[in-house]
Protein backbone atom coordinates (compact mmCIF):
# COMPACT_ATOMS: atom_id res chain seq x y z
CA UNK A 1 0.00 0.00 0.00
CA UNK A 2 1.26 3.47 -0.83
CA UNK A 3 1.02 5.31 1.98
CA UNK A 4 0.18 8.74 2.13
CA UNK A 5 -0.06 9.08 -1.79
CA UNK A 6 -2.94 6.84 -0.67
CA UNK A 7 -5.46 9.54 0.89
CA UNK A 8 -5.25 11.83 -1.84
CA UNK A 9 -8.00 12.32 -4.08
CA UNK A 10 -11.64 12.15 -4.20
CA UNK A 11 -14.32 11.65 -6.60
CA UNK A 12 -18.05 11.83 -6.61
CA UNK A 13 -19.58 10.36 -10.20
CA UNK A 14 -23.40 11.55 -11.00
CA UNK A 15 -25.45 9.83 -13.59
CA UNK A 16 -27.43 11.98 -15.98
CA UNK A 17 -31.12 10.83 -14.13
CA UNK A 18 -29.42 11.26 -10.64
CA UNK A 19 -28.56 14.87 -11.84
CA UNK A 20 -30.63 17.94 -10.67
CA UNK A 21 -30.21 19.69 -14.53
CA UNK A 22 -29.58 16.36 -16.74
CA UNK A 23 -26.05 16.27 -16.36
CA UNK A 24 -23.40 13.95 -16.08
CA UNK A 25 -20.96 14.85 -13.60
CA UNK A 26 -17.66 13.77 -12.39
CA UNK A 27 -15.45 15.52 -10.26
CA UNK A 28 -11.54 15.32 -8.69
CA UNK A 29 -9.75 16.84 -5.66
CA UNK A 30 -6.16 16.56 -6.46
CA UNK A 31 -5.08 16.31 -2.78
CA UNK A 32 -1.41 16.24 -2.92
CA UNK A 33 2.20 18.40 -3.85
CA UNK A 34 1.18 17.91 -7.93
CA UNK A 35 1.31 21.14 -10.27
CA UNK A 36 -1.17 23.77 -10.53
CA UNK A 37 -0.61 25.61 -13.66
CA UNK A 38 -2.68 23.86 -16.45
CA UNK A 39 -3.31 25.35 -20.07
CA UNK A 40 -5.66 24.56 -22.96
CA UNK A 41 -3.54 22.42 -25.36
CA UNK A 42 -5.32 23.10 -29.02
CA UNK A 43 -6.28 20.65 -31.20
CA UNK A 44 -3.13 19.96 -33.68
CA UNK A 45 -2.91 17.91 -37.43
CA UNK A 46 0.17 15.62 -37.58
CA UNK A 47 1.98 14.29 -41.22
CA UNK A 48 1.59 10.34 -41.19
CA UNK A 49 4.16 8.16 -40.16
CA UNK A 50 4.68 10.19 -36.63
CA UNK A 51 5.33 8.92 -33.02
CA UNK A 52 4.33 11.03 -30.05
CA UNK A 53 6.96 10.64 -26.86
CA UNK A 54 5.01 9.55 -23.46
CA UNK A 55 6.45 10.95 -20.29
CA UNK A 56 6.82 11.10 -16.56
CA UNK A 57 7.59 13.84 -14.42
CA UNK A 58 5.27 16.25 -15.75
CA UNK A 59 2.83 16.67 -12.82
CA UNK A 60 5.84 18.43 -11.23
CA UNK A 61 6.73 21.14 -13.44
CA UNK A 62 6.33 24.49 -13.32
CA UNK A 63 5.04 25.81 -16.73
CA UNK A 64 4.16 23.70 -19.94
CA UNK A 65 7.23 24.32 -21.14
CA UNK A 66 9.30 23.49 -18.47
CA UNK A 67 11.21 20.19 -18.60
CA UNK A 68 13.11 20.05 -15.23
CA UNK A 69 12.87 16.44 -14.58
CA UNK A 70 10.81 15.20 -17.14
CA UNK A 71 11.59 12.10 -18.63
CA UNK A 72 10.48 10.19 -21.72
CA UNK A 73 9.64 6.99 -21.31
CA UNK A 74 8.86 5.73 -24.90
CA UNK A 75 7.08 6.31 -27.92
CA UNK A 76 3.87 5.74 -29.57
CA UNK A 77 2.64 6.09 -33.06
CA UNK A 78 0.62 9.25 -33.39
CA UNK A 79 -2.90 9.76 -34.83
CA UNK A 80 -3.47 12.12 -37.89
CA UNK A 81 -5.82 14.73 -35.57
CA UNK A 82 -5.80 15.46 -31.60
CA UNK A 83 -8.65 17.41 -29.72
CA UNK A 84 -8.12 20.21 -27.44
CA UNK A 85 -8.00 19.65 -23.88
CA UNK A 86 -7.65 21.15 -20.61
CA UNK A 87 -4.00 20.23 -19.41
CA UNK A 88 -4.22 19.73 -15.46
CA UNK A 89 -1.85 17.91 -13.40
CA UNK A 90 -4.52 14.90 -14.47
CA UNK A 91 -5.65 15.90 -17.97
CA UNK A 92 -9.67 16.30 -17.17
CA UNK A 93 -11.45 17.85 -19.94
CA UNK A 94 -11.60 17.69 -23.76
CA UNK A 95 -13.48 19.46 -26.52
CA UNK A 96 -15.76 16.22 -27.16
CA UNK A 97 -16.82 16.62 -23.41
CA UNK A 98 -15.00 13.85 -22.55
CA UNK A 99 -14.54 14.61 -18.95
CA UNK A 100 -11.82 12.63 -16.40
CA UNK A 101 -11.43 12.27 -12.32
CA UNK A 102 -9.13 10.55 -10.45
CA UNK A 103 -8.44 9.22 -7.11
CA UNK A 104 -5.04 6.82 -6.22
CA UNK A 105 -6.12 3.13 -4.84
CA UNK A 106 -2.33 1.47 -4.53
CA UNK A 107 -3.31 -1.95 -4.71
CA UNK A 108 -1.07 -5.08 -4.13
CA UNK A 109 2.49 -4.43 -4.16
CA UNK A 110 3.25 -7.52 -6.05
CA UNK A 111 1.23 -6.06 -9.19
CA UNK A 112 3.34 -3.06 -9.96
CA UNK A 113 5.82 -3.08 -12.86
CA UNK A 114 7.58 0.02 -13.07
CA UNK A 115 8.89 -1.05 -16.46
CA UNK A 116 5.96 -0.28 -17.80
CA UNK A 117 5.81 3.30 -20.20
CA UNK A 118 2.57 4.85 -19.08
CA UNK A 119 2.08 6.24 -15.99
CA UNK A 120 -2.02 7.37 -15.42
CA UNK A 121 -1.95 11.06 -16.26
CA UNK A 122 -0.53 9.72 -19.76
CA UNK A 123 -3.08 7.44 -20.15
CA UNK A 124 -5.04 10.56 -19.52
CA UNK A 125 -3.84 12.68 -21.83
CA UNK A 126 -3.62 10.70 -24.88
CA UNK A 127 -6.92 9.21 -24.71
CA UNK A 128 -8.06 12.89 -24.12
CA UNK A 129 -6.55 14.04 -27.24
CA UNK A 130 -7.90 10.94 -29.31
CA UNK A 131 -11.52 10.09 -27.89
CA UNK A 132 -14.93 11.23 -28.33
CA UNK A 133 -16.67 9.63 -25.66
CA UNK A 134 -15.98 7.81 -21.81
CA UNK A 135 -16.21 4.28 -23.54
CA UNK A 136 -13.80 4.97 -26.31
CA UNK A 137 -10.95 6.36 -23.91
CA UNK A 138 -11.49 3.36 -21.83
CA UNK A 139 -10.96 0.91 -24.50
CA UNK A 140 -7.96 3.17 -25.36
CA UNK A 141 -6.41 3.45 -22.30
CA UNK A 142 -6.60 -0.17 -21.28
CA UNK A 143 -5.50 -1.01 -24.78
CA UNK A 144 -2.49 1.41 -24.91
CA UNK A 145 -1.27 0.00 -21.19
CA UNK A 146 -2.19 -3.48 -22.15
CA UNK A 147 0.39 -3.39 -25.34
CA UNK A 148 3.13 -0.99 -23.70
CA UNK A 149 2.97 -1.88 -20.12
CA UNK A 150 1.04 0.34 -17.13
CA UNK A 151 4.24 1.39 -14.26
CA UNK A 152 1.96 3.35 -12.25
CA UNK A 153 0.30 2.40 -8.97
CA UNK A 154 -2.83 1.34 -8.52
CA UNK A 155 -4.99 4.08 -9.98
CA UNK A 156 -9.03 5.02 -10.67
CA UNK A 157 -10.48 7.48 -13.60
CA UNK A 158 -14.01 8.61 -13.11
CA UNK A 159 -14.95 8.67 -17.08
CA UNK A 160 -17.50 11.10 -18.41
CA UNK A 161 -19.42 12.25 -21.59
CA UNK A 162 -22.74 13.76 -21.98
CA UNK A 163 -24.25 10.36 -22.05
CA UNK A 164 -22.62 8.36 -19.29
CA UNK A 165 -20.01 7.87 -16.73
CA UNK A 166 -18.18 4.68 -15.82
CA UNK A 167 -15.28 3.89 -13.28
CA UNK A 168 -12.57 2.69 -14.89
CA UNK A 169 -9.41 0.89 -12.03
CA UNK A 170 -6.63 -0.23 -13.53
CA UNK A 171 -3.15 -2.43 -12.20
CA UNK A 172 0.44 -3.50 -13.35
CA UNK A 173 0.01 -7.06 -14.58
CA UNK A 174 3.31 -8.20 -12.02
CA UNK A 175 7.10 -8.24 -11.64
CA UNK A 176 7.28 -10.63 -14.51
CA UNK A 177 5.03 -8.84 -17.52
CA UNK A 178 5.14 -5.62 -18.68
CA UNK A 179 0.95 -5.43 -19.54
CA UNK A 180 -1.80 -3.92 -17.42
CA UNK A 181 -4.83 -5.31 -15.73
CA UNK A 182 -8.22 -3.36 -15.52
CA UNK A 183 -12.16 -3.16 -15.34
CA UNK A 184 -14.39 -0.57 -15.97
CA UNK A 185 -18.43 -0.52 -14.60
CA UNK A 186 -20.68 2.24 -15.94
CA UNK A 187 -22.45 3.61 -13.00
CA UNK A 188 -26.32 3.05 -13.69
CA UNK A 189 -27.85 6.45 -14.65
CA UNK A 190 -30.23 7.34 -11.96
CA UNK A 191 -27.24 6.52 -9.43
CA UNK A 192 -23.96 7.95 -7.80
CA UNK A 193 -21.01 6.95 -6.69
CA UNK A 194 -17.78 7.75 -5.35
CA UNK A 195 -14.14 6.58 -5.43
CA UNK A 196 -11.50 7.42 -2.37
CA UNK A 197 -8.41 6.11 -2.73
CA UNK A 198 -9.90 2.76 -2.60
CA UNK A 199 -10.55 -0.16 -5.53
CA UNK A 200 -14.31 0.03 -5.65
CA UNK A 201 -15.35 -2.27 -8.23
CA UNK A 202 -16.51 -5.78 -7.13
CA UNK A 203 -17.86 -8.69 -8.92
CA UNK A 204 -17.88 -8.33 -13.05
CA UNK A 205 -20.82 -9.02 -15.76
CA UNK A 206 -18.49 -9.44 -18.28
CA UNK A 207 -21.42 -10.47 -20.80
CA UNK A 208 -22.97 -6.80 -20.05
CA UNK A 209 -20.73 -5.20 -22.44
CA UNK A 210 -23.12 -2.40 -22.35
CA UNK A 211 -22.59 -1.87 -18.67
CA UNK A 212 -19.12 -4.09 -18.34
CA UNK A 213 -15.47 -3.60 -19.94
CA UNK A 214 -12.28 -5.68 -18.56
CA UNK A 215 -9.04 -6.65 -20.16
CA UNK A 216 -8.98 -10.06 -21.42
CA UNK A 217 -6.88 -10.92 -18.81
CA UNK A 218 -8.53 -9.49 -15.78
CA UNK A 219 -9.21 -13.25 -14.11
CA UNK A 220 -5.82 -15.12 -15.95
CA UNK A 221 -3.64 -12.42 -13.79
CA UNK A 222 -5.39 -13.47 -10.36
CA UNK A 223 -4.81 -16.83 -10.91
CA UNK A 224 -1.39 -16.62 -11.93
CA UNK A 225 -0.42 -14.12 -9.11
CA UNK A 226 -2.75 -16.78 -6.18
CA UNK A 227 -4.82 -13.64 -5.69
CA UNK A 228 -7.60 -15.92 -6.51
CA UNK A 229 -8.69 -19.47 -6.77
CA UNK A 230 -11.00 -20.16 -9.77
CA UNK A 231 -13.36 -21.99 -7.14
CA UNK A 232 -15.57 -18.52 -5.62
CA UNK A 233 -16.86 -15.94 -7.96
CA UNK A 234 -14.46 -13.30 -9.38
CA UNK A 235 -14.31 -10.21 -7.10
CA UNK A 236 -11.66 -7.46 -8.90
CA UNK A 237 -11.55 -5.74 -4.93
CA UNK A 238 -10.42 -8.52 -3.37
CA UNK A 239 -8.41 -10.31 -6.01
CA UNK A 240 -6.24 -7.06 -6.17
CA UNK A 241 -6.87 -4.77 -3.51
CA UNK A 242 -8.47 -6.78 -0.43
CA UNK A 243 -8.47 -3.37 1.88
CA UNK A 244 -8.59 0.10 2.40
CA UNK A 245 -6.01 2.43 2.86
CA UNK A 246 -6.39 1.81 6.97
CA UNK A 247 -5.54 -1.80 6.23
CA UNK A 248 -9.48 -3.30 6.30
CA UNK A 249 -11.11 -5.72 4.75
CA UNK A 250 -13.62 -2.87 3.53
CA UNK A 251 -14.45 -2.01 0.32
CA UNK A 252 -14.64 1.97 1.76
CA UNK A 253 -13.55 4.70 4.14
CA UNK A 254 -14.56 7.14 6.07
CA UNK A 255 -15.01 9.57 2.55
CA UNK A 256 -17.38 7.27 0.40
CA UNK A 257 -19.37 6.13 3.59
CA UNK A 258 -20.29 9.88 4.09
CA UNK A 259 -21.07 10.93 1.14
CA UNK A 260 -23.08 8.34 -0.22
CA UNK A 261 -24.81 8.31 3.45
CA UNK A 262 -25.29 11.92 2.62
CA UNK A 263 -26.92 11.93 -0.85
CA UNK A 264 -29.02 8.47 -0.03
CA UNK A 265 -29.98 8.23 4.04
CA UNK A 266 -32.93 6.71 2.81
CA UNK A 267 -30.70 3.82 2.61
CA UNK A 268 -28.98 3.34 6.28
CA UNK A 269 -25.56 2.39 4.77
CA UNK A 270 -23.28 1.15 7.95
CA UNK A 271 -19.87 1.59 8.14
CA UNK A 272 -19.19 -1.29 10.53
CA UNK A 273 -19.96 -3.77 7.37
CA UNK A 274 -17.58 -4.84 5.25
CA UNK A 275 -18.61 -3.78 1.90
CA UNK A 276 -21.00 -0.53 0.57
CA UNK A 277 -22.51 -0.87 -2.73
CA UNK A 278 -20.63 0.90 -5.67
CA UNK A 279 -23.65 3.02 -6.08
CA UNK A 280 -26.41 4.03 -4.90
CA UNK A 281 -30.06 5.68 -5.72
CA UNK A 282 -29.72 9.20 -4.57
CA UNK A 283 -32.78 10.17 -2.03
CA UNK A 284 -33.54 13.60 -4.35
CA UNK A 285 -31.90 15.18 -7.57
CA UNK A 286 -28.18 15.95 -7.09
CA UNK A 287 -27.31 19.50 -7.99
CA UNK A 288 -23.61 20.77 -9.22
CA UNK A 289 -23.28 22.98 -6.36
CA UNK A 290 -24.00 19.88 -3.70
CA UNK A 291 -21.19 18.20 -5.56
CA UNK A 292 -19.10 21.30 -4.85
CA UNK A 293 -20.17 21.37 -1.24
CA UNK A 294 -19.45 17.75 -0.52
CA UNK A 295 -16.28 18.23 -1.85
CA UNK A 296 -15.49 20.83 0.84
CA UNK A 297 -17.08 19.28 2.98
CA UNK A 298 -15.24 18.03 6.98
CA UNK A 299 -17.90 15.59 8.52
CA UNK A 300 -19.73 18.82 10.56
CA UNK A 301 -22.72 17.29 12.52
CA UNK A 302 -21.07 14.30 12.60
CA UNK A 303 -18.76 12.96 15.60
CA UNK A 304 -15.89 13.03 12.63
CA UNK A 305 -16.03 17.00 12.86
CA UNK A 306 -12.41 18.21 14.35
CA UNK A 307 -13.71 21.29 14.36
CA UNK A 308 -16.48 20.68 17.22
CA UNK A 309 -14.19 19.56 20.01
CA UNK A 310 -12.55 22.18 21.68
CA UNK A 311 -15.17 23.49 24.07
CA UNK A 312 -14.38 26.68 26.08
CA UNK A 313 -15.87 28.77 28.85
CA UNK A 314 -18.72 30.79 27.22
CA UNK A 315 -17.70 34.59 28.06
CA UNK A 316 -21.67 35.64 27.28
CA UNK A 317 -22.92 33.48 29.85
CA UNK A 318 -22.71 35.64 32.41
CA UNK A 319 -23.36 39.51 32.13
CA UNK A 320 -21.54 42.24 33.37
CA UNK A 321 -22.92 41.55 37.20
CA UNK A 322 -22.45 38.19 36.93
CA UNK A 323 -25.89 37.06 36.40
CA UNK A 324 -26.34 34.21 34.21
CA UNK A 325 -27.74 34.40 31.38
CA UNK A 326 -30.71 32.49 29.79
CA UNK A 327 -29.97 30.83 26.38
CA UNK A 328 -26.47 30.89 26.56
CA UNK A 329 -24.70 27.72 26.81
CA UNK A 330 -22.07 27.24 29.47
CA UNK A 331 -19.55 26.16 26.78
CA UNK A 332 -19.02 27.31 23.17
CA UNK A 333 -16.61 25.84 20.67
CA UNK A 334 -13.62 27.60 20.86
CA UNK A 335 -12.64 29.72 17.54
CA UNK A 336 -9.31 28.13 17.17
CA UNK A 337 -10.60 25.08 16.40
CA UNK A 338 -10.81 24.18 12.70
CA UNK A 339 -11.46 20.90 11.01
CA UNK A 340 -7.79 20.67 9.52
CA UNK A 341 -5.15 19.86 11.99
CA UNK A 342 -2.15 19.09 10.99
CA UNK A 343 -1.54 15.67 13.08
CA UNK A 344 1.61 18.06 15.31
CA UNK A 345 -1.37 20.11 16.17
CA UNK A 346 -3.05 16.35 16.98
CA UNK A 347 -1.07 14.85 18.57
CA UNK A 348 -0.13 18.13 20.80
CA UNK A 349 -4.16 17.80 22.08
CA UNK A 350 -3.96 14.27 22.58
CA UNK A 351 -0.79 14.56 24.42
CA UNK A 352 -2.77 17.12 26.78
CA UNK A 353 -5.25 14.66 27.55
CA UNK A 354 -7.92 14.86 24.72
CA UNK A 355 -8.26 11.26 24.21
CA UNK A 356 -10.72 12.02 21.26
CA UNK A 357 -8.26 13.57 19.07
CA UNK A 358 -7.68 10.84 16.45
CA UNK A 359 -6.51 11.99 12.75
CA UNK A 360 -9.50 11.33 10.42
CA UNK A 361 -9.12 12.47 6.73
CA UNK A 362 -11.64 14.83 5.72
CA UNK A 363 -13.06 15.25 2.16
CA UNK A 364 -11.69 18.65 1.82
CA UNK A 365 -7.77 19.32 3.18
CA UNK A 366 -5.61 22.24 3.09
CA UNK A 367 -2.90 19.88 0.97
CA UNK A 368 -5.18 19.67 -2.17
CA UNK A 369 -3.66 21.56 -5.27
CA UNK A 370 -6.55 22.07 -7.47
CA UNK A 371 -10.12 20.08 -7.32
CA UNK A 372 -12.75 20.13 -10.38
CA UNK A 373 -16.33 19.48 -10.44
CA UNK A 374 -17.14 19.27 -14.22
CA UNK A 375 -20.37 18.86 -16.20
CA UNK A 376 -20.97 17.08 -19.37
CA UNK A 377 -24.06 18.04 -20.83
CA UNK A 378 -25.86 16.59 -23.85
CA UNK A 379 -28.56 19.08 -24.95
CA UNK A 380 -25.83 21.65 -25.63
CA UNK A 381 -23.05 22.10 -28.14
CA UNK A 382 -19.51 21.10 -27.10
CA UNK A 383 -18.03 23.80 -26.42
CA UNK A 384 -20.76 25.10 -23.69
CA UNK A 385 -21.94 21.63 -22.71
CA UNK A 386 -18.89 21.31 -20.87
CA UNK A 387 -17.26 23.07 -18.10
CA UNK A 388 -15.37 22.17 -15.25
CA UNK A 389 -15.49 24.42 -12.27
CA UNK A 390 -12.08 24.76 -10.87
CA UNK A 391 -10.91 25.53 -7.32
CA UNK A 392 -7.31 26.13 -6.49
CA UNK A 393 -5.87 25.03 -2.67
CA UNK A 394 -8.50 23.77 -0.06
CA UNK A 395 -11.89 23.73 -1.97
CA UNK A 396 -13.30 23.85 1.45
CA UNK A 397 -12.77 27.49 1.35
CA UNK A 398 -11.60 28.47 -2.15
CA UNK A 399 -14.16 29.68 -4.90
CA UNK A 400 -14.70 28.20 -8.30
CA UNK A 401 -14.42 29.11 -11.79
CA UNK A 402 -15.52 28.10 -15.03
CA UNK A 403 -13.72 26.67 -17.82
CA UNK A 404 -15.36 25.52 -21.01
CA UNK A 405 -14.68 22.67 -23.12
CA UNK A 406 -14.59 25.49 -25.94
CA UNK A 407 -11.96 27.75 -23.65
CA UNK A 408 -8.95 27.98 -25.99
CA UNK A 409 -6.79 30.90 -23.44
CA UNK A 410 -6.82 30.81 -20.37
CA UNK A 411 -5.25 33.59 -17.95
CA UNK A 412 -1.67 33.87 -17.77
CA UNK A 413 -1.96 33.39 -13.75
CA UNK A 414 -3.46 29.82 -14.38
CA UNK A 415 -0.09 29.00 -16.54
CA UNK A 416 2.12 29.42 -13.33
CA UNK A 417 2.48 26.87 -10.69
CA UNK A 418 2.50 27.84 -7.53
CA UNK A 419 4.23 24.55 -5.53
CA UNK A 420 7.76 25.92 -5.67
CA UNK A 421 7.64 29.13 -4.18
CA UNK A 422 5.49 31.88 -3.40
CA UNK A 423 4.94 33.95 -5.93
CA UNK A 424 2.29 36.78 -6.81
CA UNK A 425 2.36 35.51 -10.86
CA UNK A 426 0.97 32.35 -9.96
CA UNK A 427 -3.12 32.09 -9.00
CA UNK A 428 -2.25 29.40 -6.07
CA UNK A 429 -1.05 31.61 -3.78
CA UNK A 430 -3.60 34.29 -4.33
CA UNK A 431 -6.04 32.06 -2.81
CA UNK A 432 -3.58 29.88 -0.20
CA UNK A 433 -2.60 32.80 1.65
CA UNK A 434 -6.44 34.11 2.72
CA UNK A 435 -7.32 30.62 2.97
CA UNK A 436 -4.43 29.75 5.67
CA UNK A 437 -5.22 32.79 7.51
CA UNK A 438 -8.90 31.98 7.96
CA UNK A 439 -8.06 28.69 9.06
CA UNK A 440 -6.07 29.77 12.28
CA UNK A 441 -9.47 31.43 13.85
CA UNK A 442 -11.74 29.30 11.42
CA UNK A 443 -14.78 29.57 14.05
CA UNK A 444 -14.35 33.67 13.70
CA UNK A 445 -13.99 33.94 10.09
CA UNK A 446 -15.54 30.88 8.46
CA UNK A 447 -18.89 32.84 7.34
CA UNK A 448 -17.13 35.11 5.78
CA UNK A 449 -14.64 32.42 3.58
CA UNK A 450 -17.90 30.72 3.33
CA UNK A 451 -20.21 33.29 1.99
CA UNK A 452 -17.76 34.34 -0.32
CA UNK A 453 -16.88 31.06 -1.88
CA UNK A 454 -20.69 30.04 -2.18
CA UNK A 455 -20.85 33.51 -3.91
CA UNK A 456 -19.16 32.51 -6.67
CA UNK A 457 -20.66 29.02 -6.77
CA UNK A 458 -24.13 30.78 -7.05
CA UNK A 459 -23.22 33.40 -9.75
CA UNK A 460 -21.64 30.41 -11.98
CA UNK A 461 -24.68 28.24 -11.74
CA UNK A 462 -27.18 31.41 -11.92
CA UNK A 463 -24.98 33.17 -15.40
CA UNK A 464 -24.74 29.66 -16.47
CA UNK A 465 -27.71 29.03 -18.88
CA UNK A 466 -27.18 32.81 -20.48
CA UNK A 467 -23.42 31.90 -21.37
CA UNK A 468 -24.71 29.16 -23.28
CA UNK A 469 -27.45 31.13 -24.88
CA UNK A 470 -24.83 33.55 -25.42
CA UNK A 471 -22.43 31.47 -27.18
CA UNK A 472 -25.09 29.88 -29.39
CA UNK A 473 -26.40 33.34 -30.30
CA UNK A 474 -22.97 34.84 -31.52
CA UNK A 475 -21.36 31.55 -33.07
CA UNK A 476 -24.42 31.78 -35.64
CA UNK A 477 -23.44 35.06 -36.67
CA UNK A 478 -19.63 35.40 -35.83
CA UNK A 479 -17.75 32.33 -34.78
CA UNK A 480 -14.80 34.54 -33.86
CA UNK A 481 -16.72 37.20 -31.84
CA UNK A 482 -17.99 33.82 -29.58
CA UNK A 483 -14.73 32.52 -28.72
CA UNK A 484 -13.91 36.45 -27.66
CA UNK A 485 -16.97 36.22 -25.46
CA UNK A 486 -16.33 33.11 -23.94
CA UNK A 487 -12.82 33.39 -23.70
CA UNK A 488 -13.50 36.84 -22.16
CA UNK A 489 -15.89 35.47 -19.42
CA UNK A 490 -13.39 32.38 -17.94
CA UNK A 491 -11.10 35.20 -17.71
CA UNK A 492 -13.10 37.82 -16.08
CA UNK A 493 -15.24 35.23 -14.01
CA UNK A 494 -11.38 33.97 -12.94
CA UNK A 495 -10.25 37.79 -12.44
CA UNK A 496 -13.30 38.40 -9.74
CA UNK A 497 -12.22 35.47 -7.28
CA UNK A 498 -9.00 36.57 -7.30
CA UNK A 499 -9.89 40.31 -6.50
CA UNK A 500 -12.42 38.71 -4.05
CA UNK A 501 -9.39 36.65 -2.22
CA UNK A 502 -6.76 39.36 -2.24
CA UNK A 503 -9.46 41.67 -0.51
CA UNK A 504 -9.94 38.58 1.71
CA UNK A 505 -6.09 38.34 2.71
CA UNK A 506 -6.24 42.04 3.22
CA UNK A 507 -9.07 41.92 5.47
CA UNK A 508 -7.55 39.09 7.80
CA UNK A 509 -4.56 39.75 8.15
CA UNK A 510 -6.06 43.60 9.88
CA UNK A 511 -7.91 41.24 12.02
CA UNK A 512 -4.41 39.83 13.50
CA UNK A 513 -2.92 43.15 14.78
CA UNK A 514 -3.06 41.82 18.66
CA UNK A 515 -1.82 38.65 17.39
CA UNK A 516 -2.44 34.94 16.45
Amino acid sequence: MQGMRRMSCTSIMVGKRASADGSVMTSHTCDSWYRTWMTMTPARDYERDTVTAIYEGRMHTQSASDSTKLYRRGVIPQVRHTYRYLDTAYPCLNEKQVAMGETTIGGRDTLRNKAGMFYIEELQRIALERCSTAREAIAMMGSLAEKYGYGDSGECLTVADPNEVWIFEIFGAGPKKVGAVWAAVRIPDDEIAVSANISRIGTLDLNDKNHCMASGNVKDIAKQLKLWDGKEEFNFFKAYSGENYMHEKKNYSVREYYIMNALAPSKHLSDTVAWLPLSVKPDSLVSPQQVMLLLASYYEGTDKNLSGRHLIPNPKRKDKKGNLVENEPDSIVSPFSNPWMRPDEINMYYAMGDSTMKNIRTVSVPWCAYSTVIQCRSWLPDEVGGVAWVALDNPGESPRFPIFAGTTELPQQLQVCGQHSERDDAALWHYRKANRLATVRWGTHRKKVESLRDYFMEKGQRELRFVGQEWQSLNARDPKSAQDMLNGYVADFFGATIVRWDDLARHLWRQTWTGF
